[in-house]
């Protein structure tokens, strides 16, 4: 018989790369992770990993099992989805992941509610970024994940996976107080080229749309300072070294130096998305949890 935990040890260094990377991902060592293989060798007979260099890849017959695998996991995830629905209980353990602005606005203050509504259910929360966030959920290291996309900037969603819209969020333009803008109504791309930006450093999402506002002007935005952390972004605009684009989800008071102008042509928004795999749709538990983050 097939030892389901090392499958999914076998699946996690198929998805990651490396023993190393699998570990670290499912909080395992990397000596736990290749006994689970071992294991996984010696019951069906043959070998699942082949050592190239200092690394290992999938062998043929461990690309087959991982592929077949997942088809296994998948049904006996959706059969307990369904004596969970049936027995109406919202119980167990669900892995969540979500981006910081979502776990300060959204996440923080309504999950204790859940749990006290649910004292049988538990949850963890990963904080990571949109494109992690798929990933996890998609390969079951995530049970349920809360991303976000910008406009047209696509957050590409594989088929087995669930989407539900549960907010959309808009994002101002941050100056200092004694900013000429400071006292627009609303603010355009073209009233801002000759502008310092602090952004997300480049590949993220929120910089791949800072640029498409710039679309039409002939020119891109320009980027002074970088930050994954959009605190970091109001501290620096409070210093006066430049103006930034942040979400008003999660977002720290402003206080007396800084004011949020709204932003048009376009306007910046975002839907906040919800993720589960579709095998979970009848789990009492990730409804109940899609219920909290929409109310």
């Amino acid at each position: 018989m097939i030892d389901l935990a090392a499958l999914t040890s076998l699946r996690a260094v198929a998805a990651h790369g490396s023993v190393v990377a699998a570990a670290d991902a499912l909080g395992f060592t990397p000596s736990a992770v290749s006994q689970q293989v071992k294991r996984l060798e010696r019951q069906t007979g043959v070998p699942l990993l082949e050592r190239v260099g200092r690394g290992v890849v999938l062998s043929r017959h461990g690309h087959h099992l991982v592929e077949a695998g997942g088809r296994v996991l998948a049904d006996l995830e959706e059969l307990e989805a369904r004596l969970h629905r049936e027995a109406g209980a919202v119980a167990g353990r669900l892995r969540m992941t979500a981006f910081s602005t979502a776990v300060r606005g959204l996440v923080a203050p309504r999950l204790r509610l859940l749990l006290n509504e649910h004292p049988d259910l538990s949850v963890t929360l990963h904080e990571c970024e949109p494109w992690d966030t798929v990933d996890l959920v998609s390969s079951g290291q995530a049970d349920l994940g809360v991303a976000h996309r910008w406009g047209d900037v696509p957050l590409v969603v594989p088929d087995h996976l669930v989407a539900t819209t549960i907010a959309t969020d808009v994002a101002d333009v941050i100056v200092h107080r004694d900013h000429p803008l400071a006292g627009r109504d609303l603010l355009t791309p073209r009233d801002l080229l000759e502008e310092d930006w602090v952004a997300t450093p480049e590949g993220t999402i929120c910089r791949q749309w800072l640029h498409r506002m710039y679309d039409g002007t002939g020119r891109l935005p320009r980027i002074a300072h970088q930050s994954m952390e959009f605190d970091s972004h109001l501290a620096l605009v409070r210093a006066r070294l430049g103006i930034a684009l942040v979400p008003r989800l999660g977002r720290q008071p402003l206080g007396p130096d800084l004011v949020a102008v709204p932003a048009a042509e376009p306007v910046p928004t975002r839907d906040v998305v919800a993720l589960h795999r579709r095998s979970m749709t009848d789990s009492p538990a990730v409804a109940a949890l899609l219920a909290a983050l929409r109310d």
